[in-house]
């Protein structure tokens, strides 16, 4: 029809003219969700580098973490919306009764039984008492917000990665030391037969090494059963589905091995670092300066409000019974508004806003005692576990010289099963203190990088 034909024409140049005035919005780089997540199992044995990057990936705390990004990223595009000019479109056919329709004196004139209307418009707002320039201000605090919550979840994975990792190289280590035991247990063993055979050794002495043979094996059970539970623990942190048909060995091998990283720490340092670094306390700052921005937003309230608009339109003619006939044209103008007295709401509002930004700054205190406090406690432990590290420096050489020793003694007949038996123990528990030694000293290391805001660095990579 000639008159939708012209108004679809006027209101898709002036849709064009308005595009062509906001320009793009600034957040093409929102991050996009995954819409299905393939988790294929290592081929190859995990380094800690490798094992973090895979977590980074499909480690489910993270994913649901990128959606809520993507959520803020929305919110942030609402935040600006106030911005940019509003671009509406209203259509309308209304039929009449026949009797309700009005007529002229003397039956001259009847008005027509229906009537249409098209009509595009465009408002932007030029004042509304400091919310346009707020809004601008929310939406980059609210988007640097978001990011760095998305930080402090990946540098808790991250650490939570390093701790798993950590453990599930312990259960390793834990089973080659008792099965080390075990076999110096069945040698003693092996010898004591030979000799009573040999008539040289009681009976006793062959049942005694049978008994420490058997109450050494649940060690070496409860070692495997901790390697299948880490590893279960790793694997559920990397984000990777055990198949239901694994029962004892699960399909995931690391090559890395527990190490002391010997760089120095320094308290005061640490300190300062994590107060620069650890990103929730950053988080809090920006929320605190929404807060503030949303007194401003609460204060608008009490002053008025501007828009321009401008519009173009059709209509059928009210004079005629055609509905070809038809009134188009544009317009142009501006309209303000202002509550003068809203029964206090906006005093209301205000003084939420105000006690939320107070709550906010109190907040960052407490939240940077906390910091404080969780670095020197990390830092505490991390001085135990390196002093309780330099302490087993040579007490597996020494343990290893006093079994030698003993089974020399006892060859020579100076010496007797007990003296050996006790320094089998002594080199069973020299070994494994060893490595919880320095499972120890990882696991505090790792726990005080992530106080100091640090736990995105693995390996020095």
């Amino acid at each position: 029809m000639p008159y939708m034909t012209r108004t679809l024409l006027l209101a898709t140049a002036l849709c064009h003219t308005a595009l062509l005035a906001i320009g793009q919005p600034a957040f093409t780089n929102a991050p996009a969700t995954k819409a299905t997540n393939l988790v294929v199992w290592p081929t190859t044995p995990l380094s800690l580098k490798d094992a973090v990057e895979v977590a980074l990936r499909q480690n489910s705390a993270v994913q649901k973490s990128q959606a809520n990004l993507a959520v803020a990223y929305g919110i942030v595009v609402q935040t600006r919306a106030i911005q940019l000019p509003r671009v509406t479109g209203t259509a309308n056919h209304t039929l009449f009764d026949q009797n309700a329709i009005e007529q002229f004196p003397g039956g001259a004139f009847r008005a027509p039984d229906q009537s249409w209307l098209v009509r595009v418009q465009i408002t932007q707002s030029i004042y509304e008492g400091g919310r346009i320039e707020s809004a601008k201000r929310t939406a980059d605090l609210t988007r640097d917000q978001a990011l760095l919550q998305h930080q402090t979840v990946l540098a808790d994975t991250v650490f939570a990665v390093r701790v798993n990792y950590d453990d599930a190289l312990l259960a390793a280590q834990q089973i080659l030391v008792q099965q080390a035991s075990l076999e110096l247990l069945k040698k003693e063993l092996q010898d004591n037969q030979r000799r009573f055979e040999a008539g040289t050794v009681p009976r006793f002495n062959v049942l005694r090494a049978e008994v420490e043979l058997a109450n050494a094996r649940p060690r070496l059970i409860r070692a495997r059963n901790a390697l299948r539970t880490a590893k279960n623990n790793l694997a559920n942190l990397l984000g990777y589905d055990v198949p239901h048909t694994v029962v004892e060995d699960i399909p995931l091998q690391l090559s890395g091995r527990l190490e002391a990283d010997p760089t120095p720490i320094d308290l005061t340092a640490a300190l300062a670092k994590a107060l620069e670094q650890r990103t929730e306390l950053a988080a809090l700052r920006k929320a605190e300066r929404l807060r503030q921005e949303a007194i401003v937003n609460a204060e608008a309230g009490r002053k008025p409000s501007a828009q321009i608009f401008a519009g173009v339109g059709s209509k059928s003619s009210r004079f005629s019974q055609h509905l070809t006939r038809d009134i188009s044209g544009w317009d142009i103008g501006w309209q303000a508004s202002w509550n003068i007295f809203d029964g206090w709401l906006v005093k209301g509002k205000v003084a939420e806003a105000t006690a939320l930004h107070q709550k906010a700054q109190e907040e960052i205190d407490d939240i940077s005692r906390r910091i404080e406090l969780d670095v020197r406690t990390a830092y505490s432990n991390f001085l135990e576990a390196q002093e309780v590290l330099e302490s087993q420096k040579k007490v597996q050489e020494q343990a290893e010289e006093a079994l030698r020793l003993a089974n020399a003694r006892t060859e020579a007949g100076t010496g007797t099963q007990l003296d050996v038996l006790n320094a089998q123990t002594a080199l069973t528990v020299a070994r494994s203190t060893q490595v919880e030694a320095l499972h120890a000293y990882s696991v505090a290391r790792a726990r005080l990088d992530r106080a100091m805001g640090t736990t995105l660095s693995v390996d020095g990579k």
